[in-house]
């Protein structure tokens, strides 16, 4: 439960971070006229993420993952992602209430692997006690509101207040389930690099309802790389 605990404060350590570096950033006053204004008249734009993951808690001990630790555990909580997704431009100025604060609507697929050790696994069962390696991996589909800060320049702080998460996990729970849902958390910033290439930092925390009979929550933190359209 300690460690546990540490894991926790990580991932939210992580996320509080990016929200304070947002909002420091994240000036709600009109553009003015030196500041840059965007090549497209949209907003929407299509990216993608990769970097640092970590399970809150590991799958050690279960009946697929290592046949509850007879011969090593597949204990491992880091590892990385990928994904991508699109961004679509809701409001530029939340529909005239606060000028340089934009609304768009983010829809993201993102595949996590995690450390994964040679463990014996549930071939055991029929009578194959090999150690071979478990790939524990999961894939995640999101669908989030992402509030993005000073619209009109080069700079773009944003915060995730809250978004759905529909999550796939490999190898499946004891119990045979595979699929869960939850919420996630997050923020970061964007920089124009050239027209309407930008590089950014993205940090998020994910809390899954554990319907796998197994402890599914998540934080990551990593870089990407976004296009206008």
């Amino acid at each position: 439960m300690h460690t546990w605990n540490i894991h926790r404060n990580v991932g939210g350590w992580a996320v509080a971070v990016s929200l304070a570096a947002a909002i420091a950033g994240g000036g709600v006053g009109p553009a003015s006229a030196e500041e840059t204004t965007e090549t497209t008249s949209t907003g929407n734009r299509v990216f993608f993420r990769g970097g640092y993951g970590e399970m809150l808690s590991d799958r050690a001990g279960e009946l697929i993952t290592d046949v509850h630790g007879v011969a090593g555990k597949n204990d491992g909580t880091g590892g990385y992602y990928i994904g991508g997704g699109a961004e679509l431009m809701i409001t530029k100025d939340l529909w005239g209430l606060v000028n340089g604060v934009a609304l768009v609507g983010e829809i993201g697929l993102e595949f996590k692997r995690w450390a994964s050790s040679s463990v014996v696994n549930g071939e055991a069962l029929v009578g194959d006690t090999t150690p071979a390696k478990v790939q524990m991996t999961m894939l995640t589909a999101s669908v989030a509101p992402k509030v993005k800060f000073r619209q009109g320049t080069d700079f773009q702080p944003w915060i995730i207040p809250a978004g759905l998460d529909f999550h796939v996990i490999s190898p499946t729970s004891s119990q045979i389930n595979y699929l869960d849902i939850g919420v996630q958390f997050g923020g970061g910033a964007e920089y124009r690099v050239w027209k309407e290439l930008w590089l950014g930092l993205d940090s998020r925390f994910h809390l899954a309802s554990n319907q796998t009979n197994t402890v599914n929550n998540f934080w990551t933190a990593g870089v990407y790389g976004a296009i206008g359209f």
